[in-house]
């Protein structure tokens, strides 16, 4: 079975899309930063969705 992220349909990434300051937007990029589970979905993604997500969400340790 392969794996499965749910990370695209993500309810506190979908908080941060609607409002970035809010407290469960904020904790949710937090966590995105250093999630093992959020590196391996943006690093399975081609690359330019994974450059347009890296740029989006700042996390420019995705950009190279």
């Amino acid at each position: 079975m392969a794996d499965k992220h749910n990370c695209e349909n993500c309810k506190f990434r979908a908080v941060y899309d609607k409002n970035p300051s809010s407290l469960l937007g904020r904790i949710w990029r937090w966590h995105a930063g250093w999630c093992p589970g959020f590196k391996k979905y943006i690093t399975s993604l081609p690359n330019a969705q994974r450059l347009e997500l890296a740029e989006r969400y700042r996390m420019n340790k995705y950009t190279s």
